[in-house]
């Protein structure tokens, strides 16, 4: 028998099919991984914008999450939209439970259409409770923004804030760069001890970037449910992502990532 690793999305979903679970799903499965779901929150939405949320009973959030953690040896976990106080306390209390899983958490704070998905009362859960139980903390320029007080605003200063969260959260952060400006897309890692490490490739154009985020930490996940070390499940989520954008699948008279590559 063909035995999969396993690793467990803790994420909304979006119906229009290219974020949140229905992303995370796709990208474990192009990553030889058997992936696995608790939702967080149903969402109705297209690429341009979302019209309405439905967060789920943070005790039924765990429910899900639990059951799954019961049956299957869950190699890694990766947690997208949290939305509330309560659903990340309730999470962070469950993840509290399973310390040996590696935890990626993508900080979603506002969908790419500019839509607010995490309340502004649940920052601070997301600080004091969240963060510290990640392997790896993936935040964009605008969520890294959040949680330093500044938006980095060149290469530099990314390395610089990278490394401060990294030291105030006790935990490494992948501080991604879609957001910046210019031909080259810089991403940054930095661990609380002071190691830092670079990627950067040319920006792809023509693909609509809706699910990157998603995509990036679940493809890390993935590889970390595969045994892969922090820094290489990093590389390899960074080349599905870019393999991705750079393939691109034609759906609603645009383009968008291709999972299946």
């Amino acid at each position: 028998m063909n035995e999969l690793p396993v690793a467990l999305s803790i994420a909304g979903s979006d119906s229009g099919g290219g974020a949140g679970v229905q992303a995370d799903l796709l990208t474990f499965a192009a990553n030889g991984v058997f992936g696995t779901t608790a939702l967080t929150c149903l969402t109705a939405q297209n690429p341009d914008g979302v019209s309405g949320v439905v967060a789920m009973a943070p005790e039924f959030v765990v429910e899900q999450a639990r059951q799954v953690f019961r049956f299957f040896d869950v190699r890694a976990v990766k947690t997208g939209m949290l939305f509330s106080a309560p659903i990340i306390a309730a999470v962070a209390a469950l993840l509290r439970e399973q310390r040996a899983v590696p935890v990626v958490v993508d900080p979603v704070m506002v969908a790419t259409s500019g839509a607010a998905l995490l309340q502004p009362e649940a920052v601070a859960a997301v600080r004091e409770q969240l963060l510290p139980l990640a392997a790896l903390v993936t935040p964009n320029l605008d969520e890294a923004a959040v949680l330093l007080g500044r938006r980095p605003g060149d290469e530099a200063a990314m390395q610089a804030g990278a490394l401060e969260l990294a030291r105030r959260f006790g935990v490494p952060f992948l501080l991604k760069g879609g957001h910046l400006g210019g031909d080259e897309l810089v991403d940054v890692l930095a661990t609380p001890d002071g190691r830092t490490e670079r990627w950067a490739g040319a920006r792809i154009g023509g693909v609509d970037t809706h699910g990157s985020g998603c995509t990036l930490s679940a493809a890390i996940a993935a590889h970390l449910a595969l045994g892969r070390s922090l820094s290489e499940a990093v590389a390899a989520g960074r080349d599905y992502l870019r393999r991705g954008m750079a393939r691109g699948v034609g759906a609603g008279g645009r383009q968008f990532i291709a999972h299946l590559v």
